[in-house]
Order: C-alpha cells, then sequence, then structure tokens
C-alpha cells in the first residue's frame, strides 16, 4: 500500500478490485491488516484468536477466484468451526476445544477468496447483547472505549469499525448482528431463516432463530457476500426460494414508491431513549423527502407474549448447551465451568417441560403469520435498533448481591425455586429493556437490518432497524443502497482507529 491510511479508504470490494488491477497483492494487504491488529487490538480486545498463520499460507498459495480474493476477514468465535483453530464460544471449559472440520459458511468464505487472520470476542454461548466474557475479558467499543460494542458479535464489530478488516462474520439469534452493527456505526444484516446455511453440524440453531451473515461498513459488501453464501447446504432443513438476481444487482435498482410503517415505542412496554426515538423519526422524514410513504403503525403482537416465548426457548437453549458441553469434557459439566448467569439460566432451562417449550414454540407461528398480514399492507417495518445507545462497560452485568443469589443458587440446584418466585418475567424484561425490537425478526424468521443514520450528542452510533418480509432481501437491499447514497455513512471514523 502507498501508506497506512489507504487501507482504511475502502470497502471488502474497493480492496478486491486493487488486488485484481495489480496495484496491490493479497500478500500485502494480509500483513497490513495483521499490523493494524497488532496495533489497536491491545485497547479493543476485539481480536481473541489470531490465526496469522494460516492468513500467511492462505495467500502464499493460490486463493480462490472470487469477489473478494484477496481481503483480510475475522470469523466470530461462535458456530464458525475452523479445522485446527479453537472454537471456544466463549466458555473457559472449551478454551482448548478444537473442530476437525470447517463448517460451511467458513467453507463459502474461502471459496468467496477471503484471507482469515483471527476469530473475535464473543459472550459465553453468544448469551449476552453485551461482550464481556470472563474467559477473555471485555471488548470496547472504538466510537468510546468506556462502551460496549453490544453482543454477541461484538468482538467483530469492533475489529470493523476500528478498521482492523473491512468485514468480519456474525450470528443474529435475537439481535447479534444488528444490535452491534447499530452501536458501532455498521450496516449489519439478518438474513431470512434459511437463506444462509447451518451445515455441517446444525440445523435449527435455537429452533431457527439463528442466522449467519456479515457486519461490514459498506451494503454493497454485504449484499455481495450473501450472492456466495446464500442457499442451503447438505441436509439443510429448509430450503428458501432463491433471489430473482443477484443481490448486488439490486443496489443499483430503484426501491420504488415502499410503504413503510414506523414505531418508536417498546414492544415490552419499557423505556425508550430519546436518541433513539429521534434516530426512527429522523429517518422517517429522510424516507419522506425520498419519495417514499410513512406511516405509524405497528403490527397486531403482544411484545410480552412474544419475549416470554423467546426467554423460554433461551432458557432451554443454554440447558442444551451445558449438555452438549459435557460430551466436549468427557464428564459430568460443573458451575465453575461456565459463569454464574449461564449455569443458573441452564437451571431455569430445566424446570419447563417440553409442553411449555412446544407451547412458546406455537407462538412464533402464530405471530409469523400476523407479520405476514402485516406486510400484507405494509413494504418495511421501521423501528429502533436497540432501545438505549450502547451502555457502559460493566453497566449490564449482574451486580454483586446477583452473582451471590446465583452462586447460591447454582451450588443448591435451586432452579424450582427460582421459577416459582416469578424472576422470569422479571429477567425477560431486564434482560431485554435495552434490545427489545430485535427478537421479532428472528422468531418470524424474517430478514431485518439496522443501518447506521444516527449518532448521539455524545458521538456515539445509534442505529435504525428495517424488518421486511420472508424471503425479500432484496428489497431491503435495495432501500439500504438508497439511504446510503442520500446520507453517507462509510467515512465516518470513530476516534479509535489504526489513521
Amino acid at each position: 500500500m502507498a501508506n497506512f491510511k489507504e487501507y482504511d479508504q475502502y470497502d471488502a470490494l474497493g480492496l478486491a478490485g486493487l488486488v485484481k488491477q495489480g496495484q496491490v497483492t493479497s500478500v500485502e494487504l494480509c500483513e497490513e491488516a495483521i499490523e493494524r491488529i497488532e496495533k489497536i487490538n491491545p485497547k479493543l480486545n476485539a481480536v481473541v484468536t489470531k490465526m496469522y498463520e494460516e492468513g500467511r499460507q492462505s495467500v502464499r498459495e493460490t486463493l480462490p477466484e472470487g469477489p473478494f480474493t484477496g481481503v483480510p476477514f475475522l470469523l466470530k468465535d461462535l458456530m464458525a468451526a475452523y479445522a485446527g483453530v479453537p472454537l471456544t464460544s466463549g466458555c473457559k471449559a472449551l478454551k482448548s476445544f478444537v473442530p476437525g472440520y470447517d463448517s460451511e459458511m467458513v467453507v463459502r468464505f474461502k471459496k468467496a477468496g477471503l484471507v482469515i487472520l483471527g476469530k473475535t470476542n464473543t459472550p459465553e454461548f453468544g448469551l449476552m447483547g453485551i461482550t464481556e466474557p470472563e474467559l477473555f475479558g471485555p471488548c470496547r467499543n472504538p466510537w468510546n472505549i468506556n462502551h460496549t460494542p453490544g453482543g454477541s458479535s461484538g468482538g467483530s464489530a469492533s475489529a470493523v469499525a476500528s478498521g482492523m478488516v473491512p468485514m468480519a462474520s456474525g450470528g443474529d439469534g435475537g439481535g447479534s448482528i444488528r444490535i452491534p452493527s447499530s452501536y458501532c456505526g455498521l450496516f449489519g444484516l439478518k438474513p431470512s431463516r434459511g437463506r444462509n446455511p447451518t451445515g455441517p453440524e446444525y440445523g435449527n440453531v435455537w429452533q431457527g432463530a439463528v442466522q449467519e451473515h456479515v457486519l461490514t461498513r459498506s451494503v454493497r459488501d454485504s449484499a455481495s457476500l450473501l450472492d456466495i453464501t446464500q442457499g442451503p447446504d447438505t441436509g439443510a432443513p429448509y430450503k428458501i426460494c432463491p433471489p430473482d438476481r443477484p443481490y448486488i444487482e439490486e443496489l443499483e435498482r430503484d426501491p420504488g414508491r415502499l410503504k413503510i410503517a414506523f414505531n418508536t415505542k417498546s414492544p415490552i412496554g419499557t423505556p425508550v431513549h430519546t436518541e433513539c426515538v429521534r434516530a426512527v423519526e429522523n429517518t422517517a422524514r429522510l424516507l419522506e423527502d425520498l419519495g417514499h410513504d410513512i406511516e405509524e403503525a405497528q403490527p397486531d403482537i403482544d411484545g410480552k407474549d412474544l419475549a416470554q416465548s423467546y426467554m423460554a426457548m433461551y432458557f432451554g437453549e443454554v440447558a442444551a448447551d451445558i449438555d452438549e458441553l459435557e460430551q466436549v469434557l468427557g464428564r459430568k459439566a460443573r458451575p465453575r465451568d461456565v459463569e454464574p448467569v449461564t449455569w443458573t439460566l441452564g437451571l431455569l432451562g430445566r424446570t419447563f417441560s417440553e409442553g411449555f417449550l412446544v407451547k412458546a414454540l406455537r407462538r412464533w407461528d402464530h405471530y409469523s403469520r400476523k407479520m405476514g398480514v402485516f406486510f400484507r399492507k405494509h413494504d418495511l417495518y421501521l423501528t429502533p435498533t436497540t432501545a438505549y445507545p450502547p451502555a457502559m462497560i460493566g453497566e449490564l452485568q449482574p451486580k454483586s448481591i446477583e452473582v451471590l443469589m446465583m452462586k447460591m443458587v447454582n451450588t443448591f440446584n435451586l432452579g424450582k425455586l427460582l421459577k416459582v418466585s416469578g424472576i422470569v418475567d422479571q429477567l425477560a424484561e431486564e434482560s431485554l429493556k435495552w434490545t427489545p425490537f430485535t427478537q421479532l425478526s428472528n422468531l418470524c424468521g424474517l430478514p431485518a437490518m439496522s443501518v447506521p443514520l444516527h449518532w448521539t450528542s455524545e458521538g456515539l452510533p445509534t442505529g435504525v432497524q428495517f424488518i421486511g418480509s420472508f424471503g425479500d432481501e432484496s428489497t431491503l437491499l435495495r432501500l439500504a443502497g438508497q439511504l446510503e447514497k442520500a446520507k453517507p455513512w462509510f467515512h465516518s471514523r470513530p476516534p479509535l482507529s489504526a489513521e
């Protein structure tokens, strides 16, 4: 590269273009990214497993010819299995677990020509909307290192926003791509259920709530990589209809006059910060200026009931995670193998009957149908991505007395006592009040995106969320492309970057 700053002036497709034109080599890009990671990561703790030698080896060989050939990339340390490299899932008991295979998404990332240089920080099992695992310590937001980058793809968001790499992988089971994208000023798309593969180990991750994709600085990077990764793999539980045309081509098409509903009220009745409300209101005005029809409306959904059904799945999945942990450890799992809150959630998961969980999952189908009706009248649904701007590091961690209580519950196996105490409803509200808007699309399998259109008076990013109808990533991407041109964000840089 001509100089250190030049790397950061390009998105992933831009860097790939330089490689194709012979202006820079993939080796030079690899070394540039490594230098940036080494320089800035100690301040952010975004990259927790370095894969420099794997990256260097890939550029010494012939990289696959793809749209991203030679572009540096990072993997979230959850679900993204890379043969021979630890896959910790943010859990201290898994710090030495090394899979012997590549997950299908990693296979497709490699086929796109990406050069994988490391794995990024994530909360234990991806359970939190913040990234502060005991195993690796807190990841920090490059816009203000005293604040969280969100979770669970917080490490990926921090790395991309700070300019270490132009994009990185993420997974989203309740907002885990969109929340950190919102907090870090990035574009984050969660695809429809079944759009991207989950093999070879998984099918319905979190009962179908989870989809993997990437966090990016540009819309076109997200669209182009989705063209590469989308489509079922062997044994996939879903075979979703393919797009009518490549997603990258959608960005050149006019979205037309869309009917967009917006709402700023929390679906669970909790407060919404004025900056998050302002973000949506300003976006609604921008959309009107662009010729779209905007109406304040919301779907016919009981937000608290939806939240409770989400938490039922959440508790059950944690219990299952702990059970599967035993297979890796070769012994019975113990409370000290995981964080106190994880063990407590697992205990709660074991207190619910199979019938209770099935009833909760049936609510997902009910609300999916409700959203289908809603999208007969509206093309998209606009809300805040989160109810608050980024929290301070440690602000959302359990208080000392709560940790003590959890350790007592865990020691004496008091999950049933917790259940009858009414703490389940309290946990649902406390855990979701910062992020009550994102779970709807996960439970209904709908595509959704966070778009970086607002910064607070303190200079912190606060994104807005658009939800689309099932299988219609195309409309979302066309609108995102239009918004990116109308209110560009690409050259907004956090104070902590490699420049």
